[in-house]
């Protein structure tokens, strides 16, 4: 759980940030195997955080990589003293690392972005802008994205289009984790504890003002994307179980459905079999009748079973991630005159 430590020392750093200088932007960077962006990536943020008129810090969170990608954090860090580093202690997912760095992030404003260049960071100044004329969240929608298949295209402007419909939270469509959150958006962001995250929902959840600032998504810079159909599959499923029970009303419905049906097709059986007789007993439509109503059930178990796996997870209480390391950026040892103490 997030330490009340942590949070209060937040809210009376940016205090005293407030009342002595500049505003302090924290941007938030997970990584997972990005030894070959990492360094042009900093290039081009470092570039554009010294155009700001904002003290910077740059978190990079290290979700258990297996390839040189701490390392590399750490020689940034050797010569940039804005870097802070959060070192998990293992994988635990893009949701859980950017939770992680959200939890670290003492800036009045925070961006959240991704390591692999799709996202520009020179937009940044402009959800900045936004942020000075009084939105909470600013969040960067994409009207194109480059260098990705037809397919993932579709799937995803179908995904967007579907939880806008089912979900009882109103998330913005083609609109990925590129955002910018205010510090009172970012304080009732990390209450939310949950195992199974959406963060795309979650940061629509929190409400406050809200705007969209629209982009073109580049192609990937460098390296492998981490979400292959599979995990696509898997992440769309989170956000879908995460923010409506509709699969849930649905598995009511199709059942209802279905036992009407039955019970018209068995009161015609009934019927005819007393007016005319039945000698010829019918093994294929017994047969496919079964099928069907197993296939039915086993569906409508299925989906149970997503909600109660779900539950069960939530039940253990375990903690969202664990650190194997954190070292904080420099400036803020200055802003707030001491080391802030991380939970357990």
């Amino acid at each position: 759980m997030r330490n009340p430590d942590m949070q209060n020392a937040n809210k009376a750093g940016a205090s005293k940030r407030k009342a002595a200088s500049a505003p302090l932007l924290s941007v938030v960077v997970p990584a997972f195997n990005e030894e070959e962006v990492l360094p042009a990536f900093h290039s081009r943020l470092s570039s554009i955080l010294s155009l700001l008129d904002m003290e910077g810090e740059i978190i990079y969170v290290n979700d258990g990589s297996t390839d040189r990608t701490i390392e590399i954090i750490q020689e940034l860090k050797r010569k940039d003293s804005r870097v802070s580093i959060v070192d998990l202690s293992r994988n635990f997912g893009k949701e859980i690392a950017l939770t992680a760095g959200l939890d670290h992030a003492r800036g009045d404003a925070i961006v959240v972005i991704d390591a692999d260049l799709q996202d520009p960071p020179e937009l940044i100044q402009e959800l900045i802008k936004q942020w000075r004329q009084g939105y909470d969240v600013v969040y960067a929608t994409r009207t194109r994205r480059d260098g990705e298949s037809a397919i993932k295209k579709a799937t995803a402007y179908g995904f967007y289009r579907l939880i806008q419909k089912i979900s009882r939270v109103k998330i913005p469509e083609d609109t990925g984790d590129f955002r910018l959150l205010s510090r009172r958006a970012v304080d009732g962001l990390v209450q939310l504890r949950e195992q199974h995250r959406f963060m795309k929902g979650l940061y629509a959840w929190v409400g406050f003002p809200q705007k969209a600032v629209f982009y073109r998504r580049d192609s990937r810079y460098a390296g492998q994307t981490k979400f292959n159909y599979w995990r696509l599959w898997n992440f769309a499923l989170e956000g879908i179980t995460s923010f409506t029970i509709a699969p849930l009303k649905m598995a009511t419905y199709v059942g209802l459905f279905t036992a009407f049906g039955a019970f018209l097709y068995g009161s015609g059986l009934i019927i005819g079999t007393l007016l005319y007789g039945n000698p010829i007993a019918g093994y294929p439509s017994i047969m496919v009748t079964m099928l069907f109503l197993g296939g039915i059930q086993l569906i409508t178990l299925g989906i149970i079973g997503e909600y109660l796996g779900r539950m069960f997870d939530e039940a253990k209480g375990r903690p969202l991630y664990l650190l194997n390391l954190y070292e904080p950026a420099e400036l803020n040892k200055r802003a707030f005159g001491e080391t802030m103490k991380i939970p357990d």
